[in-house]
């Protein structure tokens, strides 16, 4: 494989990790949510949550799906993609967290955020995720 099929399909395939995230969400999946962290994994939210680790991130994701996200559902789409070597890139997405039967992100819910992935056994991972309101 040349090494423009390889960035091509490294740069598709990283533009899917968040598609993991949504399928895992919309069906409030604690376990399928983490399996798309490396173990290492970090994951910061704005009110205040500190997880580390895949295990860690997997029992706030399930807390929070039978509380507080229970039923919702998350869209996103990435803004850019950037290669920081053959096996890290940083993806940036906007979204947010969508309830009830809304098909697009209140203003109140919209997130930029930002993914540091890792390929590892030639999968992509997160190994850090942080988000942000966009603000008023």
């Amino acid at each position: 494989m040349s090494t423009s099929s390889t960035i091509t399909d490294d740069t598709t395939a990283i533009r899917e990790v968040p598609q993991r995230i949504i399928a895992a969400w919309a069906k409030n999946d604690g376990d399928a949510f983490a399996k798309a962290f490396t173990e290492d994994a970090i994951m910061i939210l704005p009110d205040g949550v500190f997880a580390t680790s895949r295990e860690g991130i997997r029992a706030f994701m399930g807390m929070a799906y039978s509380g507080p996200l229970k039923g919702t559902r998350v869209a996103g789409k990435p803004v850019s993609a950037k290669f920081l070597g053959a096996e890290a890139a940083v993806l940036v997405t906007q979204g947010g967290v969508l309830t009830g039967d809304e098909t697009e992100v209140s203003p109140e819910r919209a997130v930029r955020a930002t993914w540091v992935l890792a390929k590892q056994d030639g999968e992509w991972l997160i190994t850090s995720y942080q988000n942000t309101p966009v603000g008023s």
